[in-house]
Formats: C-alpha cells, structure tokens, sequence
C-alpha cells in the first residue's frame, strides 16, 4: 500500500512514516509543493530493487534467462545444487 503526504507532514510524522514503510511493499512518496519528489520504502525492497535493476541491465544474463524460460526444461533442486556446485 502506498501513502502520499507532504514533506511537511512526513517531517511531523518521521517515526510514523518509518513505521509505515519498514513493512514490505509499503511505500511513501513525499511531495513538495504538491509535486512527487521521493519515494521511500524499506531497506529491503529497495535492495530487491536494485539487484533486479542489475540482472536486467546484465544482458548476457537476461538471455540466458530468456533461453531457459523458452526451454520450459525443469530440473530437480538436486540437479540445480549439483550444476551450481552447492
């Protein structure tokens, strides 16, 4: 769920807001003057975010992910372990 407030508010309510947006998912965009400014959202959804940000922008990676979702071939856990040497 995400909330807006003004930075004013936000201010106000700081603990609150950190409160609000530990919870996963949960987001706060602050806005100045009525205009978005910031989002804030907890440590780690934006660390999801930003490891998502980095798969995508390894493109070799997302071919291979592509390939494999094309492939539609499952292996056991235990033949993933094995493969990724775990």
């Amino acid at each position: 769920m995400k909330k807006i407030m003004s930075a004013t508010q936000a201010r106000q309510q700081f603990f609150k807001v950190i409160q609000h947006v530990e919870k996963p998912g949960m987001t706060v965009t602050l806005t100045v003057n009525g205009n978005a400014k910031v989002v804030m959202m907890a440590y780690e959804d934006y660390e999801g975010w930003m490891e998502t940000l980095e798969i995508m922008q390894d493109k070799p990676l997302m071919k291979d992910i592509a390939k494999a979702l094309k492939s539609k071939k499952l292996i056991t856990w235990e033949e993933a372990k094995k493969n990724l040497d775990l």
